[in-house]
Formats: C-alpha cells, sequence, structure tokens
C-alpha cells in the first residue's frame, strides 16, 4: 500500500489538479481555468431540499490524495449547478496511472460517497473514457452503472477540403436563411434570442433531462468561456429570428478548437442548416490556423453523428460513457 493522506483541496492545489484532469479529459486544462471557474462560482455553496426532499441548489467539495513526499497523486470533485436533475451530484475522480491500485482512488470515492449521503444525494454521475477498463471496472465494483454512450470525433484541417459542401451553403440561403456571427451582432437583445435558443435545441438532445441555466449564467458557461469569441459563435437568421447556431472554443494548450454547441430549432431541421454552419465553423477554424476540430453527439443523436462523420470526415475517437450510480 501506498503512504498517502487525503485532505481537502487547497488554493495551491490547482496546478496538481489540472495535469491530473489533462490525463482523462479529451483536451487539456490549466491551473487557470480551474482557478478563473471556481471564482466565478458563489462560494460558500448553498444546498437545500424540494418539497419531495431532493437534493437542489449548488456546491463543489474537492478532495486530494497526497503522498509521503507532499505530491498530490489524486484528486476528486463533486459538484452539481442549480439547474442539474433534483437528487444527483456530479463527480469526477482522477489518480495519477503510476499510483493507482495502491488505495487512493478507494480512499477519495469513499470521501465522496461519504459527503453525498450526508446531503441526503439520491445519484451520483459520472463520464469516463469508454476505453479506460479499468476505470470502468473501478465504478463499476462501486455500484455506477452505464447509461450512456457519448461518441466522440476528430477532423483533422490539414487535410480537410470543403469545395463539394459549399454548396450547402448557398442551399440555406438561396431559401432565405442569412448568416452572421455575435461579433456582427452585439448586444444583449441579441445574446438574449441566442439563449432562448439554445434553450429550445438542448430539449432534443438525447439524455438532456435538466432544467436549462437563466440567461446569465448561460452567459457564464456558454459564450463567455475561455476561448470562445463572438467570430466564433456562427448564427442562422430567418428574418430576425435566431434559428441554428455553432459555437467553437479553442484550447490555448493545443490551439484546437472544440465544437462546444450545435443547435437548430425543430421546424427549421432538414434543411442542412446544421451543416451550412458547421462548414462556417470548420472556416473560421482552419482561417485561424487550428490543427484540428473536435466534437461529440450521445449515441442516439443519428443525424448529427451523420453530419460529422458520413459528411464532413470527421474520425471516431474514444467517446466517453455516463456512469450512474443509485443512492436510494
Amino acid at each position: 500500500m501506498s503512504n498517502f493522506t487525503i485532505r481537502r483541496f487547497g488554493m495551491e492545489d490547482f496546478r496538481a489538479a489540472a495535469a491530473l484532469l489533462s490525463l482523462i479529459w479529451s483536451e487539456p486544462v490549466t491551473a487557470k481555468q480551474l482557478q478563473d471557474e471556481e471564482e466565478s462560482i458563489p462560494q460558500p455553496g448553498q444546498l437545500h431540499y424540494d418539497e419531495e426532499g431532493r437534493l437542489m441548489g449548488w456546491d463543489r467539495p474537492k478532495w486530494v490524495a497526497v503522498n509521503g513526499g507532499g505530491e498530490v497523486i489524486g484528486y476528486a470533485i463533486a459538484w452539481r449547478a442549480p439547474w442539474n436533475e433534483p437528487g444527483s451530484l456530479n463527480v469526477t475522480l482522477v489518480v495519477h496511472p503510476d499510483e493507482r491500485g495502491r488505495g487512493a482512488g478507494r480512499a477519495l470515492s469513499r470521501e465522496v460517497r461519504e459527503w453525498a449521503c450526508m446531503v441526503k444525494a439520491s445519484r451520483l454521475v459520472c463520464f469516463m473514457r469508454e476505453n479506460d477498463g479499468a476505470s470502468l471496472s473501478f465504478a463499476e465494483r462501486r455500484g455506477y452503472l452505464l447509461e450512456r454512450h457519448t461518441f466522440e470525433s476528430v477532423l483533422d484541417l490539414s487535410s480537410f477540403t470543403d469545395q463539394a459542401l459549399l454548396p450547402s451553403i448557398r442551399s440555406a440561403e438561396s431559401s432565405g436563411i442569412m448568416f452572421v456571427t455575435l461579433k456582427d451582432e452585439p448586444g444583449e437583445a441579441q445574446e438574449r434570442k441566442l439563449h432562448e435558443l439554445y434553450r429550445i435545441a438542448h430539449q432534443d438532445i438525447p439524455g438532456y433531462n435538466e432544467d436549462f441555466p437563466w440567461f446569465e449564467e448561460w452567459k457564464k458557461w456558454s459564450i463567455n468561456l475561455a476561448g470562445v469569441r463572438p467570430e466564433y459563435v456562427h448564427i442562422a437568421k430567418d428574418g430576425d429570428r435566431y434559428v441554428g447556431v455553432v459555437t467553437l472554443q479553442q484550447n490555448e494548450q493545443t490551439q484546437a478548437m472544440y465544437h462546444q454547441f450545435t443547435g437548430v430549432l425543430p421546424e427549421y431541421r432538414g434543411r442542412r442548416i446544421g451543416l451550412a454552419l458547421k462548414l462556417l465553423a470548420i472556416q473560421t477554424a482552419r482561417a485561424a490556423g487550428v490543427p484540428y476540430l473536435r466534437t461529440h453527439n450521445d449515441s442516439l443523436n443519428g443525424p448529427m453523428l451523420r453530419i460529422n462523420r458520413d459528411l464532413l470526415g470527421f474520425q471516431a475517437v474514444p467517446g466517453n460513457f455516463k456512469m450512474v450510480c443509485s443512492l436510494e
């Protein structure tokens, strides 16, 4: 057994947490990003319960495992946002590969479980790479069951040619659809139209069963995120109505971009508006010298998967399993 201790997370641990999370996330994260995220959330957390006794509100306790030399070898966070499903807590737990199998993961998991039971959470939700068999087995032994599968796909922009697909943009435009960016139409009124588009489009994402964030919180976690710029938000318009959007987010370490969100209003689907928006996003990424684009979609979202892989040439990479543990 390794010599380690478990303690609550401190301000000095952001760098170590970022290094550990970058081992399991599809794109790396910096200590500054984690710290900026933490500072954007009101402290302390405020948990409460609805009329059915289900956990509500927000909080985000964190723990680290520290070895005998004072090095952080493991990190865990249990968190929820006000719009998360009542009763649920989201969990992320990671131990450095060189330290796995020595008890740190088990100890961190116990801390999370004890805190979750103390606040009367009804279920724990975590996401893990589909090709990480050891972590999946670890979770299954602790009562986690597979609920959903999210595919990930990557497009190498060095070899992408879009000439054959450009007619999709012209076809959408010929039917009265205009394409702009948020940089072209700044201001709160336009942002509120975009918020409503996001809200409606989210309702049809397979597996989405949460409340949608109110405007100020949506803005914080969508268009004000680090790496998102107004010119990276491509919008499809029918007159003054916003009917489709693609938002890109650039990673400062890899310089790659992530399709942070793609959405089209239900009554405008089937007109290749989503494809046209994705092409415009690809053009933006290529103009910025981006090496690759990354995107994801639920395994049940066949139309989006067809656009990404069949029409645009995104290649499959390991995705994520949503694992859920019932505490009731």
